[in-house]
């Protein structure tokens, strides 16, 4: 048997064919496809099962955003996706669609060394709740609970709760984005959406200016994310652009204490998304640690939970895969397959 497993983005979708055989960690076809070039998931897997020609029967895709009654609207693309349909469209014998980061959480049992970074160490406690955060397109937050024999995911949409400021400089920037949106959510600065917004409110607030040089290079790109994390990282720097990116690792490392303490993350914390990887340094620094452990009286409790950047650029695919696999496994037990 053979499972199709995606991960579906708002910038792209990454697809690939995996047996019970390989196991989730040996794709044995693979693609990359641009989302926004497609009317929907229905038309990229059927061009993607088209050119890979094998016997697929099952599917399993994580989708950013919250997945109802086997049904999603995109976060941040305008697809809307229902698993009846998908499955009739493709000619599948099942569809699943999982929340995204339910998928990377998915991997994280299956992660290995090499696709880890540790920022801490900590103290883990066998058998204790797991938190993920993912600063990507969007913000994504799940978690995962010991049932005795095994962790199981559950998917939340954490990164749409309110931002708390910390600081008068945060309490300025709550007001520029207040101003601008409305609500003020954590993904409206910790994620790729959210670093130009930071870099927006220190530019037009006047606390730093904009290099000509930079000028320049923003105006050539649609996305100014990776421009703006060269710019803080990269061999030609400028202050703004190392100002924006400190307030983003200091604010993404505040909320992900936050989620630390609302599930008790004794086994660790996992930061994936497709930033973190790209902003290793910034996130070595003392101030992601800082904000993560400023929890007052919990700030002990913080500092043994140990915590993990995720470096592989595939966990959310393969998490997929494995919830695909599994399942396969277990319906053949059970004589359905």
């Amino acid at each position: 048997m053979y499972l199709l497993a995606g991960d579906i983005g708002a910038t792209k979708t990454d697809l690939a064919v995996f047996s019970v055989e390989a196991g989730p960690r040996a794709p044995l076809v693979t693609a990359t496809f641009p989302s926004a070039a497609y009317a929907g998931l229905e038309a990229i897997a059927g061009e993607f099962l088209a050119q890979a020609r094998l016997p697929v029967e099952y599917a399993v895709f994580g989708v950013a955003g919250p997945v109802i009654e086997g049904r999603v609207s995109t976060t941040n693309l305008p697809w809307e996706m229902e698993e009846g349909r998908l499955r009739g469209a493709l000619g599948l014998r099942s569809v699943r669609l999982l929340n995204d980061l339910e998928a990377i959480a998915s991997a994280v049992p299956h992660l290995e060394t090499a696709d880890l970074y540790t920022l801490n160490a900590g103290r883990p406690i066998p058998g204790g709740t797991i938190a993920v955060i993912a600063p990507g397109t969007g913000l994504g937050e799940a978690f995962l609970t010991w049932d005795g024999t095994r962790y199981r995911p559950y998917p939340s949409e954490g990164g749409h709760a309110d931002f708390a400021p910390r600081n008068p400089l945060e309490v300025d920037l709550w007001h520029y984005l207040q101003a601008r949106y409305g609500h003020v959510s954590y993904e409206r600065l910790c994620s790729g959406l959210g670093l130009p917004n930071i870099y927006a409110f220190l530019k037009e607030s006047g606390r730093a200016s904009e290099p000509s040089w930079l000028t320049t290079r923003l105006r050539a790109v649609q996305d100014p994310t990776p421009v703006l994390i060269e710019a803080a990282l990269g061999v030609r720097r400028c202050e703004i652009c190392e100002m924006a990116l400190e307030i983003f690792v200091s604010v993404l490392g505040a909320e992900a204490g936050n989620l630390a303490l609302k599930v008790l993350a004794g086994g660790g914390v996992y930061i994936g998304g497709g930033i973190p990887p790209r902003i290793l340094p910034a996130l070595q620094r003392g101030n992601f640690l800082e904000a993560f452990c400023s929890k007052g009286r919990m700030e002990e409790v913080l500092a043994r939970i140990p915590v993990h950047v995720i470096l592989n650029p595939r966990a959310a695919l393969m998490g997929a895969a494995c919830r695909g696999l599994e399942e396969m496994t277990s319906k053949v037990a059970g004589g359905e397959g």
